[in-house]
Formats: structure tokens, sequence, C-alpha cells
């Protein structure tokens, strides 16, 4: 605006200044000599002289205007190439050590049971009922049946330790529930010996496990006495199927 102003000032001086006369000689207000046929002078200028307007540029130049809103942005340019691994970094230090955890809480059962006293083979079969305990954690195995009762689900290890009856037959089995597992058998001899039995089963809750003494379809017997324990019933945890917390 301040520069609009300045030109049309200057415009306005440049009408305002009146058309400057034509150029005048020393001589020319003399007449024209007699007979010579010239022009006697004419008074005031004999043409307009040009006027040439100037416009100083830095004088029109106005303030600096405020900054424009900020345009939208453009659209993202394509993905570039993934750049190379760079160099492996310095090992960091040691962190510090966490509080400690809470114990886990590790479960057991085992047991082991003794017989003191000997045994036939009847019509049917028999389950080895046992008189003596070693150990017999949580109760979890019954004397009154003769029985392992499952409590906690998992692997278990068992062995059977029997003395034979001389010149009778030895035969019977460890039992899952109703399932024969494995045999403890010893023939007729005229020497009685002990022999041994394990297994490893793995157990769900409630399973039970016993030694089945086998039925009177030949002359079958284990032996012992009062003095010293001859028949052995062990078993214990392994591992757990679910560990406890």
């Amino acid at each position: 605006m301040l520069g609009v102003l300045l030109l049309l000032s200057l415009i306005s001086l440049v009408a305002l200044v009146p058309p400057p006369g034509p150029c005048r000689q020393c001589c020319d207000h003399l007449e024209p000599p007699e007979g010579s046929g010239a022009q006697p002078p004419i008074g005031g200028f004999n043409h307009v002289p040009e006027v040439r307007t100037y416009i100083n540029m830095t004088i029109l130049k106005g303030d600096k205007g405020d900054r424009g809103d900020r345009g939208t942005p453009g659209k993202p340019g394509h993905i570039g190439p993934p750049g190379s691994i760079g160099p492996m970094g310095s090992k960091g230090s040691k962190g510090q050590a966490g509080p400690p955890g809470d114990p886990c809480k590790i479960q057991y059962s085992a047991f082991s049971v003794g017989r003191r006293k000997s045994l036939h083979s009847l019509e049917s079969y028999q389950a080895l009922v046992f008189d003596t305990v070693f150990v017999n954690l949580e109760e979890h195995f019954d004397m009154f049946t003769g029985k392992f009762i499952c409590r906690i689900p998992g692997i278990y290890y068992f062995n059977v330790n029997i003395h034979t009856w001389n010149f009778k037959e030895t035969y019977l089995h460890i039992m899952q529930n109703e399932a024969e597992k494995a045999i403890v058998y010893a023939q007729p001899s005229d020497r009685s010996i002990m022999q041994s039995q394990s297994v490893m089963l793995e157990l769900e809750l409630s399973h039970e496990v016993w030694i089945r003494l086998y039925k009177r379809e030949r002359e079958n017997a284990v032996y012992s006495d009062d003095v010293d324990v001859y028949i052995t019933f062990n078993g214990y945890l392994i591992k757990a199927s679910v560990e406890g917390k």
C-alpha cells in the first residue's frame, strides 16, 4: 500500500510542472534581415521535452507478510530396500538379581510294607495282605486291603520280593486295578529261593496297585515266618503329572 501511494505522488508532481519552452539562442531576439525571407522568431518553445519517470523500487517494497498455513502432507514414498545388518553392540552390564520366587511344592508318595506269614493258594485269587509297615507316607497304602491307592497322579516305581516254598510253585502278579502288569514266578524246586520283580506304572487318581496270588490250579505258595521278613512290597512316586505350586 505504501508503495502505491508513493507512485501516485510522483506522477502528480510530474503533471504540475509546466513544459519548458523551446531552446533559445542569444541572437534569437533579433529580426531577420530584410529580403532574407526568414520568419521572425515566435515567442516560447518550439517543442515539448520528453518526460521519463523513475521509480525507486526499494522505497515501494512492503513489510514481510505473515507465515501462511501449513499445506497438506504429501503421499508417502515407496519403501526402500532393507539396510545391511549393523555391527553387534558391546555386551551390556549384568542386571540386578530379581526377587526370590515362591518355593516349589514337591509332592511325595511312598510306602514299604512286609509280611511275616506264609500264604497258600485257594480256589480263587487272593490279594497279598501285609502286616508290617516300614514306610507309609500319608497312609496311601491300605494295610487292610493290601492295596496302594493313588492320591497323586503320576509315574510310580513298584517292587516286590518273595521267598519260594520248597517243592511248590510260586506264581504272583503285580496288578494295576484288575489288569496284570508283571509276573513273579518260580518253578517247584527242592531249594527255596528269593524272587524279585519291579515295574514302573503311570497311575491316575484312585488307581490301585496290589499283589495277587494265583488260584489253585497248581500247588502255589509263598514262604515267610515270624522271625524274619521274607516278603516285601515297595513303591514311590517318581514324577507327578502336575507339579505342585
